[in-house]
C-alpha cells in the first residue's frame, strides 16, 4: 500500500531537486520532509500533510485530496532570498509532477505567503506554500 500524502510528497521533492533553478538556490540535501524547524539554510521543508478521503474511483482505487505545505526558509538576504526560492518552486511545480504509485487527477499550483522573523537581530524569512492535489491510489 502507498499512502497518498507520502507519494505526493515524494513526487514534489523529485520535481524540486530535478529543477536547476531551485537547485541553484537550495542544496538538494536541504529539500526534505520533516519538522518545519530549519537546520541548514536556505531550505525547503515538505510538511504538515492533510488528507481528505473522497471515496472510490473506478477499478477499486481510492480517491483522496491531499494538501501539503512547502516551508521555505532563508537567512541570507532574508525576504528577497525566500521570495526568489518560492518563485523558483512555483515554476518547478507549475505542472503536476510525475508520480509513482498514484495518479494525480487534479492539481493546484502552490500559493505562498511570506513572513519575517520579528526579532530584528535575526534576518530569517519564512515562506509557506501549499500544494493541493486529488490523487487516485490503491491499498
Amino acid at each position: 500500500m502507498i499512502e497518498p500524502s507520502i507519494a505526493l510528497q515524494t513526487a514534489l521533492r523529485g520535481a524540486l531537486i530535478g529543477n536547476s533553478a531551485v537547485m541553484n538556490l537550495v542544496a538538494a540535501d536541504n529539500v526534505r520532509a520533516g519538522s518545519t524547524r530549519p537546520d541548514n539554510l536556505p531550505c525547503i521543508i515538505l510538511a504538515n500533510p492533510q488528507t481528505v478521503h473522497l471515496g472510490r474511483a473506478s477499478g477499486g482505487a481510492y480517491l483522496t485530496r491531499v494538501f501539503l505545505d512547502l516551508h521555505v526558509w532563508a537567512v541570507e538576504d532574508g525576504a528577497d532570498m525566500a521570495r526568489q526560492i518560492g518563485g523558483a518552486v512555483s515554476v518547478a511545480l507549475w505542472d503536476r509532477p510525475a508520480a509513482d504509485g498514484i495518479a494525480i487527477d487534479a492539481y493546484d499550483r502552490p500559493s505562498f505567503v511570506y513572513m519575517r522573523d520579528p526579532d530584528p537581530e535575526r534576518a530569517y524569512c519564512h515562506g509557506v506554500g501549499t500544494v493541493e492535489a486529488v490523487v487516485q491510489w490503491r491499498a
